[in-house]
């Protein structure tokens, strides 16, 4: 069930009556409504995997409460390694096995080995990712005592579930939603306005920005032997921006829905693209992301109290993971690696934490300082992407390759240069949109609340109109392979 699907048209508001309507002030009531349609959102997809997210929650819940009752510290580390290379052991077989398989068949082959290494031809299970990493941040600070085990089986089962969230973000922990999922919720009208208004913002940053921008990138990308430098290079920039759309969209529809029923999920974007660094890209791209892999792998791994050579090895690590995280492929990896790289200035010369302010807070323009961190930036990252959405580490050096090639000076090529002028025009109304509402939680979050309501509303339907106009055909969000 997509989240601009007519499907979803019709769960999201019905699940909602009867959740304000029926179950108002009955928290377990509330609570059961919401597990039950999140596991009915999920069987959607694939009845099948149910099984697989019921096992991943038993087992983690089961174990919150085996290390609670734990005698020694002896037995709340069994239980707590158990679960760990459990749930590690699942997301390696469904998302990892085929890549190691290959790539030890590749590795024995050039050394003068044959083998024909065993395949499993399965489907990942959606959210198997976010899921997995929601179980195991739960695991880790009930092992650590920063949280107690959860009793409540419902309670718990919810917290991993949540259908806003389930399937591709954001990376909640324990500690937060858990005790939101336990206290008494009422109905607040501005809240549930606000998360319609980032709802709506999420649609079009989807519909109308990420799934124009996806038809150009899919075009160039798939036959980009034929394409020259100019149109490769828009080929990359239209996937940053099919990519943010796409991701940031997801979570501003997962957090005001998640709004309309009265949780505060996590933040996960914060208008990356106005980055002045990598490091600050880093703070405001994916960011339950970021902070789940600083919390649980860099700082346990020793974070930046070993010295310079601690604080690169760490780096790298932890973006070594991420880009394996996202995807069994050479080119995830690579990207990671890049990113790494691109961070590396900074960590060194311990300017991480300098841009902690978004850029130009209370001006209308940056400065041409600021303008050319900005591009910069935003140039290494369009850059990295491309080796995030080649298909192999080959198809990657190849597009890079022309893309520097003598054709770049030339004119972009199109068949369809109407169509690619408004998707371009789109970008940049968006960007200036963005820009606007850069100190907001989300861009149109205040935007326009101080106009006339004639002024504000014609905002508001023209987005409505947009996403109507451009929402024939509903795409899957491109997380959703990860």
């Amino acid at each position: 069930m997509l989240f601009n699907s007519i499907e979803f048209l019709i769960f999201l508001p019905t699940v909602f009556i009867i959740y304000w309507y029926l179950a108002n002030k009955n928290l377990k009531f509330q609570n059961r409504l919401l597990f039950l349609a999140s596991y009915f959102f999920y069987a959607c997809w694939d009845w099948r995997f149910l099984f697989l997210l019921m096992f991943s929650t038993l087992l983690d819940y089961f174990t919150g409460l085996k290390m609670q009752k734990a005698g020694s510290l002896k037995i709340k580390r069994i239980w707590f390694w158990l679960s760990i290379i459990i749930n590690l052991g699942f997301l390696g077989v469904f998302k990892y096995y085929n890549f190691f398989a290959e790539s030890f068949a590749d590795f024995s082959s050039q050394i003068g080995w044959k083998s024909s290494p065993v395949l499993l031809n399965v489907i990942l299970p959606l959210g198997i990712s976010f899921y997995t990493f929601h179980g195991l941040s739960y695991v880790i600070d009930v092992y650590k005592g920063k949280i107690k085990a959860e009793s409540n089986f419902v309670d718990y089962a919810l917290f991993v579930s949540f259908f806003p969230l389930l399937v591709a973000g954001p990376i909640e922990r324990a500690t937060h939603l858990l005790p939101q999922i336990k206290e008494k919720r009422v109905f607040d009208y501005n809240k549930a306005v606000d998360g319609l208004r980032q709802v709506l913002w999420g649609l079009f940053k989807k519909i109308v920005i990420a799934d124009n921008c996806a038809e150009f990138a899919n075009q160039i990308f798939n036959h980009s032997a034929d394409m020259n430098g100019s149109t490769l290079a828009l080929g990359a920039v239209f996937f940053a921006f099919q990519i943010y759309g796409d991701f940031s969209g997801y979570s501003d529809i997962a957090l005001g829905t998640a709004r309309l029923f009265g949780f505060d999920l996590l933040r996960n974007f914060a208008f990356p693209y106005f980055s002045r660094d990598f490091a600050e890209f880093w703070r405001r791209w994916h960011i339950s992301l970021s902070s789940w892999f600083k919390d649980y792998l860099y700082i346990p791994l020793g974070g930046s109290k070993g010295g310079k050579w601690m604080r690169i090895r760490n780096t790298f690590i932890i973006f070594i993971v991420s880009g394996f995280w996202h995807g069994a492929n050479w080119t995830f990896i690579v990207w990671g690696l890049l990113n790494a790289i691109f961070i590396m200035p900074s960590i060194l010369m311990k300017t991480n934490r300098k841009n902690l302010e978004i850029v130009s807070k209370g001006r209308q323009w940056p400065t041409i300082r600021e303008f050319l961190q900005i591009l910069i930036t935003f140039g290494l990252t369009v850059f990295a992407w491309i080796f995030f959405r080649a298909e192999n580490m080959t198809h990657a050096c190849q597009y890079i390759t022309e893309m520097f090639s003598g054709s770049l000076f030339r004119l972009p090529e199109f068949e369809e240069k109407k169509k690619a002028v408004i998707t371009i025009l789109l970008v940049i109304i968006f960007i200036l949109v963005e820009w606007k509402g850069r100190e907001n939680q989300y861009a149109i979050e205040k935007l326009g609340l101080q106009w006339r309501k004639p002024l504000r509303y014609a905002m508001y339907y023209a987005i409505i109109i947009s996403v109507f106009w451009f929402g024939g055909n509903t795409e899957q969000f491109i997380y959703f392979q990860f």
